[in-house]
């Protein structure tokens, strides 16, 4: 099958060329934040561990942000007006 097969909404040949570079030079810049990191004295499975711990923060905030957004509905006010009432940063 060619490329033109497999171009969603149409998008051209050029645009998906584009894409491509552009995920390469992410992933090469992945590449070298991971090295300097390594040069910095962290090991792999540090950073394994650390980018786990991220995804479940991440999770947990995510489930308290639809909690307190369920809860403004609830009372007719802004997910911002619960903040002091539990204690939280705008920031959080």
């Amino acid at each position: 099958p060619s490329l033109r097969s497999f171009q969603p909404n149409g998008a051209s040949e050029e645009t998906l060329r584009c894409e491509i570079e552009e995920l390469k030079r992410k992933d090469l810049a992945l590449d070298q934040e991971i090295a300097q990191l390594l040069s910095e004295g962290y090991s792999l499975e540090e950073l394994d561990k650390h980018i786990s711990l991220l995804h479940e923060y991440n999770e947990i905030k995510d489930a308290g942000q639809m909690l307190l957004g369920k809860l403004a509905v609830i009372r007719g006010v802004t997910t911002k007006q619960l903040y002091p009432e539990y204690d939280l940063e705008l920031s959080d």
